[in-house]
């Protein structure tokens, strides 16, 4: 008997054709194969909301081949991702191939190892409408909200923008951060810090000022401050009273999507779509030295905390194997997930536990092994028993002054012994040890000053603290997080500085017209309950049809009200002058937005009409040539660099022009992949040096 087996990607397809052997034939179809047609809203509204779905352009012979193969096949099976988008790629293939609903020809791959295929293809089962029905009011809904709603905000700020059911809620959290920024106002305060020792142990410990005759001390100035250092003079310093306890540190459990994002934000300073890249490609399949070609993580779209009982037993050994019995815990620890999550996989894990990060790195992509030493390091820490700390807390006297100081020793490593969660940016890491201490000690004081501070306000958004907003809050899914994050900074709504998200004028003029004129469409509240929502349809609990028409009347109306508030009115946006000079008046020319994109136009208009591309300089001079060397776009959005005095020129890289010249011989250096900068001129001269690291907090290592 012939097998067809349909997966989304080639190299999954080649993975698991390696699995199965002779008698299969497996395919991908990269992904959807038929969706709503992108140049028309492809819903009919007056019709139950009824989708108008068509084979994506460019798929129509591939579809064709597909069907053919399905023909010849005595069985058709379904392997589509294990989620809500892969269950509606499932449904629309079986559409085309016209096969039975009713038959169980889906099958799910949480891994891609034999035991995973070998298991996913022994359990098939139907195609679960309900799962296929939530996709489908997600996808129908953002059409509507996006095809209605995205040529109103074009036509009242500028042609080209765009709107969307979660989008929306993303940048509004952005624009109020930094409207929360801007109305900050610094609040002056000063501590009086002191650092002691406690004789004969020459060793020093920080203690700061708490209180005044049993109230807490609120210093707000250098008069204050400089008040009480004077009445410290001649104090002594006694250790009043030593508190001792002991508190547990647990792990924090596997990943998810959003918080692998996250902490890949954190700890390696990856963009979300860097991260889910090196992601798919360790659950697709990696060809590892000793092993074979094997899926390394689990399904990598996941808000489940579920991990299988053979993986926890896999753990379990290696931990015991290489740290003892006593680093694993005498009663299994349970993560539970939150809200409605889709649990039919697991969390993000190592599909083989005791393949360690170490012993494939030689197999693996820089970034791939960084990142399954991350899913790794997390699971099995997870499985791990609790750090115990001994802390202490010391209050010392001085007159009716009181100072404390805290701090804590390790008395049992626990998980931490392989890894402890990263801490977002600003917040304080755990106090150090202090030296022994015991009340009536009297103390030798080694310094004490006053030192001012000032309140500080809010940080701004990065991609890691964003997401976990959006998911805290049950905005949007994990899986879409990337594609928010990336469409409003392509849509010039935010730009990233460092790692955080500032808005532009744009972008606030957005989410101002959106809060007054449909304020549904920006609020975090509804847009979490619409999330709820959609869930209860996964479950069969809500009919989706039903679903929709409730949202879509909430959405139609304001929308149509603000269309005739706002009949005529235009916002204006202050325009972006540059240094460019008219050539026929002098002036300095302006960026405008046209139908084809960005241009310089004079600001003189309609006296002067003159407009010309909008050119990007670089610092860097042509090689060839010595004119200047400018950005230019490929149709598909593409960076690639080249001669301002093209054609005369014909100089063209994909590599990037750096501000630096080669020391050999004064031409610019470019920089290729691998971080390093050479010189172009390879002919007579060669030269090639590594790029330094960047400081903390940016994008790449």
């Amino acid at each position: 008997m012939s097998k067809l087996v349909i997966v989304e990607s080639p190299a999954k397809a080649k993975n698991i054709k390696g699995y199965l052997g002779k008698g299969y034939d497996v395919v991908a179809s990269m992904g959807h194969v038929r969706d709503l047609p992108a140049a028309r809203l492809s819903v009919e509204i007056d019709n139950n909301f009824a989708p108008k779905y068509a084979v994506i352009k460019g798929k129509e012979n591939f579809v064709k081949d597909l069907q053919k193969k399905a023909e010849n096949a005595d069985y058709v099976y379904l392997a589509t991702d294990p989620d809500r988008e892969g269950e509606a790629i499932s449904w629309h293939l079986a559409t085309l191939l016209d096969l039975d609903m009713n038959e169980k020809n889906r099958v799910t791959f949480n891994e891609i190892t034999k035991h995973g295929v070998t298991e996913g293809m022994s359990t098939p089962r139907s195609i679960d409408i309900d799962l296929v029905d939530a996709q489908q009011a997600r996808r129908i809904l953002d059409r509507l909200i996006g095809y209605k709603l995205s040529p109103f905000i074009s036509q009242k700020i500028r042609r080209g923008l765009s709107a969307g059911r979660v989008q929306s809620v993303a940048l509004r959290l952005i624009v109020d951060r930094e409207e929360e920024i801007r109305a900050f106002v610094p609040q002056e305060y000063w501590s009086i810090d002191a650092k002691f020792s406690n004789p004969p142990s020459k060793k020093v410990f920080s203690a700061a000022i708490y209180s005044k005759d049993g109230k807490k001390l609120k210093i707000t100035n250098k008069e204050q401050s400089d008040t009480i250092l004077s009445e410290l003079e001649n104090e002594s310093y006694i250790v009043k009273s030593v508190k001792k306890g002991t508190r547990k540190k647990s792990p924090t459990p596997p990943f998810i999507t959003s918080t692998l994002q996250q902490e890949a934000s954190r700890r390696l300073s990856f963009q979300a779509k860097r991260t889910m890249k090196a992601a798919q490609e360790l659950y697709e399949g990696v060809d590892v030295a000793g092993i074979g070609t094997v899926g390394l993580i689990t399904y990598m779209r996941t808000d489940s905390l579920r991990i299988s009982e053979d993986a926890r037993n896999a753990g379990n050994q290696y931990i015991i194997d290489t740290y003892g019995e006593k680093y694993l815990p005498k009663t299994p620890r349970y993560f539970k997930s939150k809200g409605n999550v889709q649990d039919g996989h697991e969390a993000i894990r190592p599909s083989m536990p005791n393949v360690t990060p170490d012993s494939i790195k030689s197999s693996l992509t820089n970034d791939q092994y960084k990142i399954y030493k991350l899913v790794w390091e997390r699971f099995i820490a997870s499985l791990m028993e609790n750090c115990l700390q001994e802390t202490v807390k010391v209050e010392i006297s001085a007159g009716n002054y009181i100072f404390t100081a805290s701090g804590y020793t390790v008395k049992f490593d626990g998980f931490t012994a392989l890894y402890e969660e990263s801490k977002d940016e600003g917040k304080d890491g755990d106090t150090a040890p202090l030296p022994e201490l015991s009340q009536g000690d009297e103390l030798r004081l080694k310094s004490i000053l006053g030192n001012q501070h000032f309140t500080q306000p809010p940080a701004r958004y990065t991609e890691a603290s964003l997401t976990k907003t959006l998911e805290e809050n049950g905005v949007g899914r994990p899986s879409t997080y990337v594609t928010i994050t990336s469409t409003i900074v392509a849509r010039e709504y935010v730009k990233r500085e460092g790692k955080q998200f500032v808005p532009t004028e744009l972008g606030e003029a957005v989410t101002k017209l959106l809060k007054d004129k449909m304020p549904n469409i920006v609020n975090v509240t509804y847009t979490s309950k619409m999330e709820d929502d959609l869930d209860k349809i996964d479950s069969g609990d809500e009919n989706y049809i039903d679903m929709i028409r409730l949202y879509y009347n909430d959405f139609e109306a304001p929308l149509e009200q603000a269309k005739k508030d706002m009949q005529g009115i235009k916002i204006k946006l202050k325009e972006e002058e540059t240094d460019e000079i008219c050539e026929k008046c002098g002036k300095n020319m302006i960026i405008k937005v046209g139908r084809f994109g960005k241009f310089l136009a004079c600001p003189g208009y309609p006296e002067c009409k003159n407009t010309k591309p909008l050119v990007y300089k670089t610092k860097a001079k042509c090689p060839d040539c010595g004119g200047e060397v400018i950005e230019k776009k490929t149709k598909r959005g593409t960076s690639f660099y080249g001669c301002s005095n093209y054609p005369n020129c014909n100089f063209m890289t994909w590599d990037l022009p750096s501000d630096e010249v080669c020391p050999k011989c004064g031409k610019s250096l470019f920089r290729k992949k691998g971080n390093v900068l050479y010189c172009p001129d390879t002919e007579g001269c060669g030269f090639t040096k590594p790029v330094l690291k960047k400081k903390k907090g940016s994008e790449e290592e």
